[in-house]
């Protein structure tokens, strides 16, 4: 910093001034251009830990994840965190776990060693999670996932809504007998999709018959098993819903083997909106989106708020907050 006052001409504390933007200054126009050349010439980086060590800030967040930087869909919830973090000045530390517990733990103290700010925790799938307890030291968010407590601060998306939602597109097309191909695992998931499609068909007045929900594995060949009870039925649904796209993909190699044109004969509607699998099969699946960008964007988001305002938001409860999932319609409804 010295060497830039010298070539600029100026004091250090200008210098200083200048490059943390120091609000009512009063540095001229024409000063700070000499300062940004004169560093711009000497190739010059301010020391982003120094500075941290001054201001308690290190303008850094902690992202620990468990497979969602390796699995396609849900690494949208880390752009949208680095999209969000990077326009307000953040930089995102990140640590992809793989499931390990011990690297979780290693990853939160790792991170605290290096002063970051806050930290988030995201889930490749919605589901109930037990974070490190040190990661409370700083302000911490999780993302798809949440504590049974909820003493952490989480966003989740709504899977009630969207359950619902899919069974009242296939409604308004006129579908009245419903299949429904879930997951046999009762994950939060699974739990709230199915009270949304019973929601459904109650606001239709349409009672809920159990043989139309047939569980499965979450996986293609679950699909196909599923659907493939489902059609045996002595009264078959004209529509299935299905629990995520896997399945979905699975009930089209069940109906393509009992030759049944989709929609022409029987509607399916997926959720997840998996693009390698949604987008790309015959006829394109109506599905579900699961909101990853706007779950990752409102982590940061609120991370920043208590960051920044910690008194203010240690004074609320931790907000548990959820996010709609939206229809992306193409041609299998």
């Amino acid at each position: 910093m010295n060497d830039v006052a010298r070539l600029a001409g100026v004091s250090q504390t200008t210098v200083s001034f200048v490059l943390n933007d120091v609000e009512g200054a009063n540095i001229p126009p024409e000063t700070k251009d000499r300062v940004l050349a004169a560093v711009k010439e000497l190739d010059y980086r301010p020391n982003a830990l120094a500075r941290g060590l001054r201001s308690s800030q290190t303008h850094t967040i902690g992202f620990v994840t468990d497979r969602i930087a390796i699995t396609p869909y849900a690494v949208r919830t880390l752009e949208g965190a680095q999209d969000l973090a990077w326009a307000n000045g953040y930089l995102l530390l990140l640590v992809n776990t793989g499931g390990d517990q011990r690297l979780k733990q290693i990853a939160v103290d790792m991170m605290l060693e290096r002063q970051v700010d806050g930290i988030i925790y995201a889930t490749m799938y919605h589901r109930p999670v037990k974070p490190p307890a040190n990661m409370l030291e700083v302000p911490a968010v999780l993302i798809n996932c949440y504590t049974d407590d909820h003493s952490i601060a989480s966003v989740v998306p709504d899977e009630v809504l969207g359950g619902r939602t899919a069974v009242e597109t296939l409604l308004q097309k006129g579908h009245r007998r419903i299949g429904f191909a879930l997951d046999s695992n009762p994950v939060p998931a699974a739990v709230g999709r199915l009270v949304g499609y019973k929601q459904a068909l109650a606001a239709s007045n349409i009672p809920f018959d159990p043989n139309l929900v047939q569980t499965a594995e979450s996986i293609a060949s679950g699909g196909y098993q599923a659907t493939m009870a489902l059609m045996s039925l002595p009264d078959p649904p004209t529509a299935i819903f299905c629990y995520n796209d896997r399945m979905a993909l699975g009930a089209y190699n069940a109906l393509r083997d009992l030759n049944l044109a989709i929609p022409d004969d029987i509607a399916v509607i997926g959720f997840d909106n998996q693009e390698l699998i949604a987008a790309d099969i015959a006829p394109p699946l109506t599905t579900m989106a699961l909101p990853h960008y706007e779950m990752g964007q409102w982590g940061v988001q609120y991370l920043l708020q208590l960051i920044e305002n910690p008194e203010q938001t240690q004074q609320n409860p931790p907000i548990q907050h959820i996010l709609p999932c939206p229809l992306i319609e193409r041609a299998s409804v």
